[in-house]
C-alpha cells in the first residue's frame, strides 16, 4: 500500500526538479557550451552570484527542509563556490509563524490544557522558524520560553529527505564523480541532523549535558529546562534575556569589551569540540546573546553533535600544527582526518594553509600573493581536494560561524593565538609532545626488532628467486581511472586508424567514393571521442576569498 508520505514524496520530486530544472539546464551549458558538444565557457563572478540568488529564492519557495539544507550548504565549500556560499550565508531560518490554534493542539497533545499547565501563556511567538516557534509564558511563578514544534511538520520532512535520496543518483550524473562523496555525506548528514532537531527530547539532554560541562564556567550562560513542561515536541526552558551578540553598539553602549567577549567564545567552542565531545553546532548570532555582565547566552540546542576521541586528537594535532605553522604536519593532519585527499599537490594546498593562517592571525595580505596562488590553483587543480567525512561537517560548520561572529566583533581578532593559549593552558600541547616522544620510542624499538627479523626473510626470497619460483600478485589502485582513460585512447586511435586506412585502400583500389565516404562518416564519431578524451575537464571556478580581506572590502565599500 502507497502511504501518504510515498505520494506526497513523489509529487514533491516533480515540483522540486521543475524548481531545479533552470540551474541544472545552466550547469549543463556551462560545462558544455551546445549541451551536446563545444568547449565548456567560464562562468563570472557576477553570474555565479545572479544564480545564487536564483537558488535562495527557490530554497525559500520549496519551504522549511529546504530552508535547512540551504543553511547547511551554505558551509559546505567542497560543494559550492564561494559566490553561493556568501548568498546561502545570508538565509534566515525565520519563516511565518503557525497559527495559534494548531501550536495549541501540539501543546495540549503533549502537556494537556495550556491554562492548567502554565500560569500565563502570549500567544504571539518571539521567534518563528522553518522546524518550530517559540512563545513566552510563566510557569509556577518564572518566566520561561516555550518551544513548539511546528504542526505537521514530519511528513513534509519525510518525504522531502526521500526527494533528496532520490536526487543524488541524478545530481551526481549532472555534476560529476568527483562529487559524489560529499553530496553522499551531505545527504546522510542533513538527514540524520534535521531528524534530530525535530526531537525536543533529544535537544533538552544535550541541553542539560552541555549545561553540566560548564557548572562553573561564569562566561556562559544556559537556559534550565523544566522537565514536566517538556516532550518530544515541546521544550520549556528559563527565559534569558540578552542583547545579541553582533549589535556592536548596544555592547559599547553596556561597555563590553568586544575583543574579550570573541576571545570567550572561541574558548567555549574548544572546550565543548575538543575537551567535552558535546557541541552546540548552530552559533549564528540569532542563537547568541550577551547579558549584561558580558556572559554570552546560548539558545536552541536543536542542532548539535558529538565528536569522537580520534577526531579530538587530530583536531589538537591541527591546532598545534597551526600554532607551529609547520605546513606538512597540518597536511598530514587533514590527511588522517580524511579531509584532504592524500593524492593532492602538497606545493599548492601548502602555499594556501599559509595564506589562511596569514588571514587567521590577521594578518595584511597583499594582493599580489593572493593572486599568485589562485593562479597555482587554477592550473593545477580542477576539483579543490578539500572533502568533508560526516562527522567534521558539522565542525567545520561552527568553526566558519564563528569566526564571522568574532571578526564581527574585532576585526583584527587572533583566533592562532587564542588556540594556542586554550590549548598551553590546558595540558594539550604537553600531552602532544609526550605522545609524539612515545611514538617516535615505539618506531625505534620496531625498528630494531626490525632487524633482526628482516635478514632471515629476506634470505628466503633470496633463495625462493633463485629457484626461479617467485610469483608476484601486483594490485594497481586507479582512483583516478587513468588507465581506463589510456584504455578508452587507445581504443579510439586503433578505430580512427583503421577507419582512415580502409577508406584510403578502398578508394585506392576500387574508386567507390561512396563506401569510402561512409566509412568516413562512422569514423568521424571516434576522432571525437578521441579528441575530447584528451580534454582536461572545466569545472566552475570559484575565486578564494578571505573572510577578513573581504569584511575590510565590504566596510570601505559601505
Amino acid at each position: 500500500m502507497v502511504t501518504l508520505v510515498s505520494l506526497r514524496a513523489y509529487w514533491r520530486f516533480v515540483v522540486v526538479f521543475y524548481r531545479f530544472s533552470p540551474l541544472l539546464f545552466a550547469y549543463l551549458r556551462d560545462r558544455k557550451r551546445f549541451l551536446v558538444f563545444g568547449r565548456s565557457r567560464r562562468v563570472t563572478t557576477e553570474t555565479q552570484l545572479e544564480r545564487a540568488e536564483v537558488l535562495l529564492d527557490t530554497l525559500l519557495t520549496l519551504g522549511p527542509t529546504f530552508i535547512k539544507l540551504g543553511q547547511l550548504l551554505s558551509t559546505r565549500p567542497d560543494i559550492l563556490p564561494k559566490a553561493y556560499i556568501d548568498v546561502l550565508s545570508s538565509l534566515q531560518d525565520d519563516v511565518p509563524p503557525a497559527p495559534w490554534a494548531e501550536s495549541k493542539q501540539v501543546i495540549e497533545a503533549e502537556l494537556g490544557p495550556v491554562e492548567e499547565v502554565f500560569d500565563e501563556f502570549d500567544t504571539e511567538p518571539i521567534s518563528g522558524a522553518s522546524l518550530g516557534q517559540v512563545y513566552l509564558a510563566v510557569y509556577e511563578g518564572e518566566q520561561v520560553a516555550v518551544k513548539i514544534r511546528r504542526p505537521n511538520i514530519e511528513s513534509l520532512v519525510e518525504a522531502d529527505l526521500r526527494v533528496l535520496r532520490w536526487s543524488v543518483p541524478i545530481l551526481v550524473r549532472f555534476l560529476g564523480e568527483g562529487r559524489a562523496f560529499s553530496l553522499d555525506n551531505l545527504t546522510e548528514e542533513f538527514a540524520k541532523t534535521i531528524r534530530q532537531e525535530m526531537d525536543y527530547s533529544r535537544e533538552r539532554d544535550i541541553l542539560e549535558e552541555i549545561r553540566g560541562n560548564f557548572g562553573e564556567n561564569r562566561d556562559i550562560q544556559i537556559p534550565q529546562p523544566v522537565d514536566d513542561a517538556c516532550g518530544p515536541r515541546v521544550l520549556t526552558m528559563e527565559y534569558l534575556p540578552g542583547t545579541k551578540i553582533t549589535d556592536i553598539e548596544t555592547l559599547d553602549e553596556l561597555g563590553i569589551d568586544r575583543t574579550e567577549l570573541a576571545t570567550k567564545l572561541q574558548r567555549i567552542y574548544l572546550q565543548m569540540i575538543i575537551q567535552d565531545g558535546v557541541f552546540h553546532a548552530d552559533p549564528h548570532p540569532g542563537n547568541l546573546a550577551v547579558a549584561e555582565d558580558g556572559t554570552i547566552i546560548f539558545y536552541d540546542f536543536g542542532m548539535s553533535s558529538t565528536v569522537d576521541p580520534f577526531i579530538q586528537e587530530k583536531i589538537v594535532d591541527f591546532y598545534i600544527a597551526v600554532a607551529n605553522q609547520d605546513i606538512d604536519a597540518i597536511l598530514d593532519t587533514l590527511v588522517d582526518m580524511g579531509t584532504l585527499s592524500p593524492t593532492a599537490d602538497r606545493q599548492v594546498m601548502g602555499d594556501v594553509m599559509e595564506l589562511a593562517i596569514a588571514d587567521a592571525r590577521g594578518d595584511d595580505i597583499e594582493q599580489y600573493r593572493v593572486n599568485q596562488i589562485i593562479e597555482q590553483v587554477e592550473s593545477t587543480i580542477y576539483e579543490f581536494p578539500l572533502r568533508l567525512p560526516r562527522n567534521l561537517a558539522l565542525v567545520l560548520r561552527v568553526a566558519t560561524v564563528v569566526e564571522g561572529v568574532c571578526v564581527t566583533l574585532d576585526e583584527d581578532f587572533d583566533f592562532i593565538s587564542v588556540a594556542t593559549d586554550y590549548l598551553s593552558e590546558e595540558g594539550y600541547r604537553e600531552e602532544t609532545a609526550k605522545r609524539l616522544f612515545e611514538e617516535g620510542g615505539q618506531q625505534v624499538q620496531r625498528t630494531a626488532q626490525a632487524l633482526f627479523t628482516v635478514p632471515p626473510k629476506l634470505e628466503r626470497v633470496l633463495d625462493t628467486v633463485e629457484r626461479e619460483n617467485l610469483t608476484v600478485n601486483v594490485q594497481i589502485d586507479d582512483e583516478n581511472h587513468v588507465l581506463d582513460k589510456l584504455a578508452k585512447r587507445i581504443s579510439y586511435s586503433i578505430i580512427v586508424a583503421v577507419g582512415l586506412l580502409s577508406a584510403s585502400i578502398i578508394y585506392a583500389f576500387t574508386n567507390e567514393w561512396r563506401i569510402s565516404l561512409a566509412i568516413l562518416g562512422l569514423t568521424v564519431p571516434m576522432v571525437f571521442f578521441l579528441y575530447r578524451s584528451f580534454k582536461e575537464p572545466r569545472g566552475l571556478r570559484a575565486r578564494p576569498q578571505f573572510t577578513r580581506q573581504s569584511l575590510r572590502e565590504r566596510r570601505g565599500d559601505d
